[in-house]
């Protein structure tokens, strides 16, 4: 299975903070929301939500029956950059899209515009907006664990004297 979410990129500290947030034993999703949000400075719900589907993408985070649970994963960068690739749609096409020069959010969004579902694009009157935003997320959230660099100029592979994939 893979999820189309992508918050706004954190850092992996965020994470941590995020992920301890979520109870041991399953709990609704509201309480979830609602203890990511005291824990952390996400104000609202929707974004909390956001948020705790990416934890469980990344398998911080599990669902049961009886609602969601924090797993005992650890948040080490090598393990959440395969979860993240495995388990986040268009992660893949984003990467295999980027070289070593470097490529701007919009030329990205390009590589992945043709794999965005149809449903997706009816859902929303300015579909291409909020995909590139997801983008430019999913670009962000790939820096933070070491699957890409940021430049001036864009995102591009990481160098050889950088992280590697």
């Amino acid at each position: 299975m893979r999820y189309k979410v992508a918050p706004p990129a954190r850092s992996r500290s965020f994470l941590e903070t995020a992920r301890d947030a979520v109870p041991l034993v399953p709990d609704s999703e509201a309480d979830c929301c609602r203890a990511i949000q005291t824990a952390t400075d996400v104000s609202d719900r929707e974004t909390a939500r956001e948020y705790l589907v990416f934890l469980q993408a990344l398998g911080l985070v599990a669902e049961s029956e009886r609602g969601y649970y924090r797993t005992r994963t650890d948040l080490d960068r090598a393990a959440l950059a395969r979860a993240f690739e495995d388990s986040v749609f268009g992660v893949d096409v984003l990467l295999g899209a980027l070289g070593p020069q470097p490529v701007a959010a919009d030329a990205a969004f390009d590589a992945l515009r043709s794999e965005v579902p149809r449903w997706e694009r009816e859902r929303h009157a300015d579909w291409e907006a909020i995909w590139l935003e997801r983008v430019t997320n999913l670009l962000e959230w790939a820096t933070t664990f070491g699957l890409v660099e940021k430049t001036a100029d864009g995102y591009r592979q990481p160098s050889e004297n950088g992280t590697a994939r």
